[in-house]
């Protein structure tokens, strides 16, 4: 599918601003829908986010009773987030039973999936809309062993699937050395953004940290597939047998290492369990209940130890882009300077004290 296949709009209609750009999202949402099918209206609106983060979802109720979701964001750059709409569109197509139909669907006109874009002044947000996802059942805060067991077992085999069909995918233009190069060049103009000379100096260490470990690992062996990194247990829902039953939420997605992924799955089978405050520590990684996870998905999927080595990098990686590059624009103000504070006093210092992966490589019995 070529960039041809996303509708681009603009809308005439102004932002009303007073002080920091308010966003009317209703008006942002109807103008979508108009340019989607005009045909058909709507009844009500409801904001459902999870107010963690700065993206808006919306359920839309219509006159005839339809419901849709809709997503507003303005997070990122928009040529990310089309690009990467398309590749997920690709994904959902082309996956195979048992995951034909994990994944929630973006909607299509004229075969081609349909991206509203709102540009006013400075102002940059656009709208994607989808199918209401099937939620079948959520696993519980706390796993038990078994939940475990199962839920490596399922990963393991979503990745094969994924691996199954990365040549049919279109192309990705964001790479983790983009990113932390982003990341630079941004620690080099605006340093004030990032804090104090000596906090800009321990970011600048671990970008370069970063670039130079990756050459410690046979990188050119490990696989590019679709990974979607965030998988808290608010993001996806299971069978009744425990088998992956539907994904929704695609903030983090990219092409990249399925590695990527194994941090928040540490998270979630952590023996501190999802919380609603929540922090990202390494230490998650180090827990025998996430060396059982990976036991059981290294059975259905191998995986090598100089992927079990860069989990330490991918940590860092995701600490460096995701709650440093891009925190202060993804999450909402109050767990943006959580997480970033936090950043400086646990999270990088941990990287390389804390994290033992010749401890998951002999447990594994892998060389």
């Amino acid at each position: 599918m070529s960039t041809k296949n996303i509708i681009e709009l603009e809308s005439p209609v102004p932002v009303q601003t007073k002080g920091p750009v308010k966003l009317d999202h209703t008006m942002i949402i109807k103008k979508a829908w108009e340019g989607y099918d005009a045909s058909k209206s709507i009844r009500e609106i409801e904001d459902i986010s999870a107010m963690v983060s700065t993206n808006h979802v919306f359920r839309i109720t219509f006159h005839d009773d339809d419901i849709i979701i809709a997503k507003l964001s303005y997070f990122g750059k928009f040529e990310y987030f089309k690009e990467d709409h398309r590749i997920i569109h690709s994904l959902s197509n082309n996956l195979l039973y048992p995951f034909e139909n994990l994944l929630a669907k973006s909607l299509l006109k004229n075969n081609r999936v349909y991206i509203y874009r709102y540009k006013h002044g400075k102002t940059d947000a656009w709208v994607v809309f989808y199918n209401p996802t099937r939620i079948l059942e959520r696993l519980p805060r706390r796993l038990e062993e078994n939940h475990i067991r199962k839920l490596g077992q399922q990963v393991g085999k979503f990745h094969k699937a994924c691996s199954r069909v990365k040549n049919v995918l279109p192309k990705s233009s964001k790479t983790l050395r983009t990113d932390i190069f982003a990341l630079q060049h941004q620690l080099e103009i605006n340093e004030k953004r990032f804090g104090s000379a000596m906090q800009v100096d321990f970011l600048k260490y671990h970008c370069d940290l970063f670039l130079k470990n990756r050459s410690k690992y046979n990188m050119s062996s490990f696989e590019i597939i679709p990974v979607f990194i965030d998988w808290n247990i608010g993001n996806f829902s299971v069978t009744p047998e425990l088998e992956l039953y539907s994904r929704w939420d695609y903030d983090w997605f990219r092409m990249s290492y399925r590695i990527l992924d194994f941090y928040f799955f540490s998270r979630v089978v952590s023996d501190r369990g999802d919380r609603t405050v929540f922090s990202y520590v390494i230490s998650t990684m180090m827990e025998d209940r996430f060396i059982l996870f990976l036991k059981e998905y290294h059975k259905v999927n191998p995986i090598t130890a100089d992927e079990i080595r860069f989990l330490k990098e991918a940590y860092r990686f995701f600490i460096l882009n995701y709650v440093i590059k891009d925190g202060k624009y993804f999450f909402n103000e109050q767990y943006a300077k959580k997480l970033q504070a936090e950043a400086f006093e646990i999270y990088l210092p941990s990287v390389d004290r804390d994290f033992d992966a010749e401890k998951i490589i002999q447990a594994l019995k892998i060389k």
